[in-house]
């Protein structure tokens, strides 16, 4: 595989980077010590521009190559926040907050982003402009979009944009990508059926809340087996129901939680549309009351093609024709790298993290193997994309 000498030299520096941010993790906009340590990282590199605080506590570098910077700008992204779950992996580097890890690989990415502007502030073989992207917050909090608001896009005038994400199950070494839709929208509802309570043994003087949040949670399934096209994709589920806490009671209320994800955004709109008419007209059937509340989330991430079809090039300039899956199935999570790709042309590319446990698991831990990998792929993806002249 043809790794980059000097980035394969560099994996172990990069990799006590990488354990550092794995023993120090922080949660959502809280990403202080990280986003200091960035900072101090780049400004050592000798980067041209260092600017933090872009969305809260995101980090900012630029990079210009040999002809001072002018024609096309490149922006590469990383996520450095952490997730609130005790770790039990037993490692020496193992997080030291109690109820706070590294269970995404955001430290890894961090780190393998680090390395290639290191090796890019040394050569500068490029002509153009590189900007680094370190972003918080992007585990429910829209760090991109917060970003994108403190005008990353136009303040450092970014052309193109491209996003990685480290993933079990895929080999080291190996990549996977597809053209258009590779991560879904992620949208939140909580309902709250206001019944009429009373005594268990006489249902007839009662408004059930329970009896019909029942109904509802089944009828919801409809809207994927019976509203929407079945070769498209939609998810509707169900993930906390909530209702008394008594034997002989039935409670007042009821309170129903959970998502929908979709990978169009017409498909998106028609499944709020029909689950808003689920949920009402069920609940004035049984002559309840309801409250409804429904978020949108990040929107779909969408590769656009041409960028796709040149990360599949450098992917498999770093490991192969191969070793690159170009038309991977979508993932049904959620990334708000799709702010990005809805401002700039650009792509998401997934990186094999091999064997390991699943992301957000508590026995999850980023592979070091793939640092020099990574990190070739970034520096390729530029010289490449900005060649010198």
């Amino acid at each position: 595989m043809p790794i980059l000498n000097r980035l394969a030299d560099l994996q172990d520096e990069i990799a006590i980077w990488r354990r550092d941010f794995h023993e120090h993790p922080e949660l959502l906009y809280e990403t202080h010590r990280t986003s200091a340590k960035v900072a101090e990282l780049l400004e050592s590199f000798g980067l041209d521009e260092v600017t933090t605080g872009i969305g809260r506590t995101g980090v900012v570098g630029v990079i210009r190559g040999k002809n001072g910077g002018a024609g096309k700008t490149i922006g590469l992204r990383a996520d450095m926040d952490a997730l609130p779950i005790e770790e039990i992996t037993g490692k020496d580097y193992a997080s030291k907050t109690p109820g706070k890890m590294h269970a995404c690989g955001h430290d890894g990415h961090t780190a393998m982003l680090l390395g290639a502007a290191k090796y890019l502030a040394e050569t500068r073989n490029f002509d153009g402009t590189v900007v680094v992207i370190f972003q918080p917050a992007e585990e429910g909090g829209a760090g991109a979009k917060a970003m994108i608001d403190d005008g990353l896009m136009t303040r450092w005038p970014i052309d193109e944009v491209y996003g990685m994400h480290n993933m079990p199950g895929i080999p080291v070494g190996e990549f996977a990508i597809r053209k258009g839709a590779i991560m879904a929208a992620t949208d939140e509802f909580v309902v709250t059926i206001k019944g009429k309570g009373g005594h268990a043994a006489k249902p007839h003087n009662t408004i059930d809340p329970i009896v019909i949040g029942s109904h509802v949670v089944a009828a919801l399934q409809s809207i994927a087996s019976r509203n929407v096209n079945p070769l498209q994709s939609v998810v509707v589920s169900v993930t906390a129901f909530q209702a008394g806490n008594s034997f002989n009671v039935i409670p007042q209320e009821a309170r129903l939680q959970g998502t929908i994800r979709t990978l169009d955004g017409a498909i998106r709109a028609q499944a709020e549309e029909r689950f808003k008419a689920v949920v009402t007209s069920i609940a004035e059937a049984f002559g309840a009351g309801v409250e409804l509340e429904f978020q949108r989330g990040y929107p779909v991430a969408v590769n656009h093609d041409s960028q796709t079809d040149f990360a599949v090039e450098i992917a498999e300039s770093v490991a192969g024709p191969d070793r690159v899956e170009r038309n991977v199935e979508p993932m049904m999570g959620g990334e708000d790298f799709a702010y990005m790709l809805e401002e700039r042309p650009g792509a998401f590319i997934f990186a094999g993290n091999g064997d390991s446990a699943g992301l957000h698991h508590p026995l999850y831990d980023f592979n070091d193997d793939l640092i020099p990998i990574g990190s070739s792929f970034w520096v390729k993806l530029i010289e490449t994309a900005l060649p010198a002249r």
